[in-house]
């Protein structure tokens, strides 16, 4: 498998994962206008995509899913009620053709080409939110966003995972401090809200196995976190644990707005 990041954060979110024998997105908040070029980048074509999945409705996951599936020609996957949702969404302008509109069921698996693919319960204030496992033959691949507390699911996704993409929204004393409005913060950091550096740190050295190798961080807020905060405090926390990062495993930070190297996983 190979994996890249394209965007990562509230003005866009949208990932790729790539086999020899399959290509899917996972998350479409850019224009695909910026998708084409990124793909070019890369020595990529879009039309090559068989298909897209999407987390939950909220526009930065979105915004460009209905082009893009036009311009992919691809089925989109999520659950009905964010196919629901991506229906209201004002701020998505262009809608998923309703041929394109393929519905996922959490925890039960699917083929893509290569890819067995494992929706499962994500809590954040969306009409609905999933992550995904991904199996390509021996290897696990799971995308954990937008995530409002842990639950023993998400700890389990964590413990299967040899390939980990995991939300590390927000430092709590910077969102504190932060200029947010009250309700604003509290949304944030609420039970639906999204996940902060320490809690994920926790989720991670509590719950991942020695199998797991390698750990990116995403969807950092650009007023809230930093992204050597976010490293700093995931080694800090996991050496309480005994584990290195960047030792025991890879860790990288993904960055908001500039595409990763592509990594063969």
């Amino acid at each position: 498998m190979q994996f890249i990041s394209f965007s990562s954060g509230s003005s866009g979110n949208c990932y790729l994962l790539r086999s020899d024998g399959g290509m899917i997105l996972i998350d479409a908040g850019l224009s695909p206008r910026k998708v084409k070029q990124y793909f070019s980048n890369y020595g990529l074509s879009v039309s090559d995509v068989d298909a897209i999945l999407i987390t939950h409705d909220h526009t930065d996951h979105i915004k460009g899913a209905g082009l893009l599936a036009e311009e992919c020609r691809c089925p989109v996957y999520t659950t009905q009620a964010v196919h629901e949702g991506m229906g209201r969404n004002y701020c998505m302008t262009h809608k998923v053709p309703a041929s394109q509109r393929y519905f996922v069921e959490k925890e039960v698996p699917f083929r893509l080409g290569d890819f067995t693919v494992t929706p499962f319960d994500v809590p954040h204030d969306s009409s609905d939110c999933v992550g995904y496992e991904i199996q390509c033959g021996d290897a696990v691949f799971t995308l954990i966003t937008d995530v409002g507390h842990v639950t023993d699911r998400i700890s389990k996704a964590v413990s299967r995972a040899n390939y980990l993409v995991l939300e590390a929204n927000h430092d709590l004393a910077m969102l504190k401090m932060g200029p947010y409005p009250a309700y604003l913060k509290g949304r944030i950091s609420g039970e639906r809200g999204h996940l902060s550096n320490e809690v994920g740190a926790r989720l991670v050295a509590e719950s991942a196995t020695p199998a797991l190798r390698h750990l990116w961080l995403c969807h950092l807020s650009e007023e809230n976190n930093h992204p050597e905060l976010a490293r700093k405090t995931y080694e800090q926390v996991l050496s309480e644990y005994g584990i290195k990062g960047g030792v025991d495993f890879s860790l990288t930070v993904l960055k908001r707005l500039v595409p990763s190297e592509m990594y063969d996983l």
